[in-house]
């Protein structure tokens, strides 16, 4: 990678064009995970790994783009396109990301310019940390800047999802690019009007782990939605439900009002499904139900709200202090991916295995699932490093240790980070 020598400022790539330099963090599935393409809130952390963005308009019809990462492989990293021919080239290449950018700008009204851009992630692809929706995310910021629009931190994130969703076709949720852009703890309401709630808990300690393990969304999430569209149609149109039920559900995933369906009034219609779907409706009931009660103990930092009945076995024998609470919950919300979701494997079983007997409070999938990350609960940073310490040990090579982390943002001028597009194109600019 390239970065101009700490202490230099940023100078202009033409007239008086400057520079900009932004960062939008990755983020980790705290709590209600696989809930947000079905209108349920889902609570995600930023994490302290980041996507940073640099250009500046260079006054001309072309947008030129650079990865510095692909560069770093020996890949192809290179992309230019007209604003007035915005096409995806697909077969999945990298710069279909800023070409979807630039079109869900344009669509929203917004009027764009030729810029050169350069962009170095920290975030690992494929790893469940979001790292499409950090480098959508500080593309839209850095755009908002450059072109002089002041965008709040949801239109941010509605223009990113925009660009992954609407423009490139990935059925995905609006959890990862408001994570990204509004940073920290959220509890994000993926309904219209799609409320943020943020949760002040700035010190809570978080182990991220990647398995190593690499999948696509687009190989889980379609998937996973058809059959809960399936059990839908089989419960409204031959279990033979009771109105009141019945007018709390819809055929497609997305419609049902899920937080207002009990598992007691599920239960005996259910027989009516084949195991497999009977397991996605009692998934998502479950996980709604417990990231309520996670939720109560997140807003609540001195005591603790009274478990609904279903959650006593899964709380027995835990600490009542709040840290030892949520662990329990993720733990919980783990074994519901593994076994009634099936989106774990062996090799994150393992990686999950390892970290529980290092003593962390809780762990969990982050991210679609099979593959990708561990998000682990500890008591502080102590906790964390002392694991930390015992990871490389115990064959886990790439993790971190992250408190909840800012959202998308400008960073100073006088940066040790910051990206030098010219250089990334073999260039020859002198600052």
């Amino acid at each position: 990678m390239d970065f101009e020598k700490k202490g230099k400022r940023l100078s202009p790539l033409k007239g008086s064009n400057r520079r900009i330099l932004v960062s939008a963090p990755g983020r980790a599935d705290f709590l209600n995970t696989h809930q947000d393409y079905k209108g349920l809130h889902v609570v995600p952390v930023a994490i302290r790994l980041r996507c940073y963005s640099a250009g500046a308009a260079n006054g001309s019809n072309y947008v030129r783009f650079a990865s510095l990462n692909l560069r770093e492989q020996s890949e192809e990293f290179q992309d230019e396109f007209r604003l007035d021919d915005i096409r995806l080239r697909g077969h999945g290449w990298f710069g279909d990301y800023v070409r979807a950018v630039f079109n869900s700008l344009g669509g929203r009204g917004c009027k764009t310019k030729g810029m050169d851009i350069a962009v170095w992630s920290e975030v690992p692809i494929g790893s469940g940390l979001s790292s499409s929706a950090a480098f959508e995310v500080s593309i839209t910021k850095l755009c908002a800047k450059c072109l002089g629009y002041t965008m709040s931190a949801r239109q941010v994130a509605e223009i990113a999802y925009g660009a992954e969703h609407d423009v490139m076709g990935i059925p995905c949720g609006r959890l990862d690019q408001y994570a990204s852009s509004f940073g920290g703890i959220v509890n994000l309401q993926t309904r219209p009007p799609f409320l943020v709630e943020r949760l002040d808990w700035p010190r809570l300690t978080f182990i991220i782990a990647d398995s190593g393990e690499h999948r696509r969304i687009t190989s889980i999430h379609p998937v996973r939605q058809a059959e809960i569209d399936e059990a839908l149609r089989i419960l409204i149109d031959e279990a033979g439900i009771p109105s009141a039920l019945a007018g709390k559900l819809a055929y497609h995933y997305y419609g049902p009002r899920w937080e207002d369906v009990s598992e007691e009034e599920i239960s005996p219609f259910l027989s009516s499904l084949p195991a497999r779907l009977a397991s996605r409706i009692l998934f998502t009931i479950r996980m709604q139900l417990s990231t309520a009660y996670a939720l109560g103990v997140l807003r609540r930092s001195s005591s603790h709200p009274s478990a609904p009945a279903s959650l006593a076995p899964v709380l027995k024998g835990h600490p009542k202090d709040p840290l030892s609470l949520l662990g329990a919950i993720m733990d919980y919300q783990h074994l519901l991916l593994r076994d009634l979701y099936e989106v774990s494997s062996p090799r994150l079983e393992d990686v999950r295995d390892r970290l529980v007997d290092l003593g962390v409070l809780g762990a969990k999938i982050s991210g679609a699932g099979l593959g990708g990350a561990i998000i682990c609960l500890v008591r502080n940073q102590k906790a964390a490093h002392d694991v930390m310490k015992k990871c490389a040990e115990s064959g886990i090579a790439n993790s971190w240790v992250s408190t909840p982390a800012e959202g998308a943002r400008v960073e100073p001028n006088r940066i040790r980070s910051t990206l030098n597009y010219n250089s990334a194109v073999g260039g020859d600019e002198k600052t």
